[in-house]
């Protein structure tokens, strides 16, 4: 297991970014939650076996919505793993 957070930046908002993400993390079995935050970006908490957080990550970097376009992802390991229950999209 791992856990990582990401902050998105883009064109992410108002794009059904959230919704997308969510749709991905809960196809790999991913934990955590996605919300927005006032300067225009996503922050992004996930978790989950390697393999299926690296293609969540993947995922996050191209943009899971068409409309939407990721520009820059800050990643940061998260040390103790988190214990989330399912996926879900916040503020």
């Amino acid at each position: 297991m791992r856990a990582v957070s990401l902050h998105v930046y883009g064109r992410v908002q108002g794009v059904g970014f959230r919704w997308l993400t969510k749709m991905v993390a809960d196809q790999l079995g991913v934990t955590g939650f996605v919300e927005n935050k006032a300067d225009g970006s996503v922050y992004i908490e996930a978790a989950g076996e390697e393999q299926p957080l690296d293609k969540f990550i993947g995922a996050v970097k191209a943009s899971p919505t068409p409309s939407g376009h990721v520009t820059n992802v800050d990643m940061v390991e998260l040390s103790p793993l988190p214990n989330y229950k399912g996926f879900r999209v916040t503020a």
